[in-house]
């Protein structure tokens, strides 16, 4: 199938550049129906023995500002996670003219160039006066999209309020509207809650850049998937229940673990999975996300899930002002049966 298939126009003023305030505010179109929400109106559009899985990951404060230490030139960091011991992936910009043994500077952090970068990527020695995730954590910043401008606001707008594990580039969208309120009308209503933790990579901002989508290359993110969440989602079907996952995050990390229709293990491990039309989704009925670039493999995601119809929904979703991508509004699809 062509990438050209899964090309819209966005429009500059349709991408949001601050997050909705207060979260649960931000707008919720029902797929279903084409009906228009609120976030917080979420649990009234689910049924009581549905199960809700989110995505518990936090975003790592890892962007750093500093100079190489031979030269004094200015270059930026932006930590992508350990491979092992003191060694991280990170990418470097600029990394013309970086080499291995080269030498960073960030103030409390300091880096040393292991490998050459490719595509801006290499590993590198970061060692701190103290434990390397705390130091980030006080001193580095949040890599939010390329795409938001100029936003200062509270960091804690970028974090779910689930947020528990670090290891993501960037946040899991869908589960930004959340908010206290929200999960407690969740449990009123009779709506189970479970976790997974995937780790985002850059991969969510790369666009799909060759010709076939099948050509696509997904780059591995980490998740782990509780023996708790596994039982709830084998609970939940059992008894009729539908499996809403919370994000495309969430849905690529269930799907992983598929073993069947309605059947998941626990575990944890990297994935590679490449949703796309044609393949058939085991687990997921619902899915709650945000609306998406064009050309990339989130939309693709989406149009292996609810089909064709992803066309008449963006379509409405601009003309009605719906604001898009990360710090954007969310829309509820169900899962299109074959």
């Amino acid at each position: 199938m062509k990438t050209s298939h899964f090309d819209y126009t966005l429009p500059a003023e349709a991408v949001a550049q601050r997050p909705a305030e207060p979260r649960d505010a931000a707008r919720l179109l029902d797929a279903r129906d084409l009906s228009d929400h609120r976030f917080r109106d979420l649990p009234a559009l689910l049924e009581p023995g549905d199960l809700v899985v989110v995505n518990q990951t936090r975003v790592r404060k890892g962007r750093l500002f500093g100079k190489k230490v031979r030269t004094g030139g200015k270059v930026e960091l932006l930590v992508l996670g350990r491979t092992g011991g003191e060694v991280w992936e990170a990418l470097i910009r600029p990394a013309r003219k970086v080499r291995p043994g080269t030498e960073l500077d960030f103030g409390p952090l300091r880096a040393t160039v292991l490998t050459s970068p490719a595509e801006g990527k290499a590993l590198v020695r970061l060692e701190a006066d103290g434990d390397v995730e705390e130091v980030l954590e006080r001193s580095g910043h949040l890599p939010l999209p390329p795409y938001i401008r100029r936003w200062d606001g509270d960091p804690e707008r970028y974090q779910t309020v689930f947020a528990a594990s670090t290891g993501s580039a960037a946040a899991p969208t869908a589960g930004l509207h959340f908010t206290p309120a929200v999960l407690s009308a969740l449990e009123r209503r009779g709506v189970r809650l479970a976790r997974i933790d995937l780790e985002v990579g850059l991969g969510t901002f790369r666009p799909v850049s060759t010709d076939d989508v099948e050509d696509h290359v997904i780059h591995p993110e980490r998740f782990t998937l509780p023996e708790a969440t596994a039982v709830a989602v084998r609970e939940t079907v059992a008894t009729g229940g539908r499996v809403v996952a919370i994000g495309t995050t969430v849905a690529r990390t269930l799907e992983t673990m598929a073993t069947g229709p309605g059947r998941v293990l626990a575990g944890r491990g990297e994935t590679r999975l490449y949703l796309r039309p044609g393949i058939e989704f085991q687990i997921v009925d619902v899915l709650v996300t945000n609306f998406h670039l064009p050309r990339s493999s989130l939309l693709v995601l989406l149009a292996a899930f609810m089909g064709e119809r992803w066309r008449d929904v963006y379509r409405v979703a601009l003309q009605r002002g719906y604001r898009f991508l990360s710090f954007g509004d969310a829309m509820l699809c169900a899962r299109e049966r074959r």
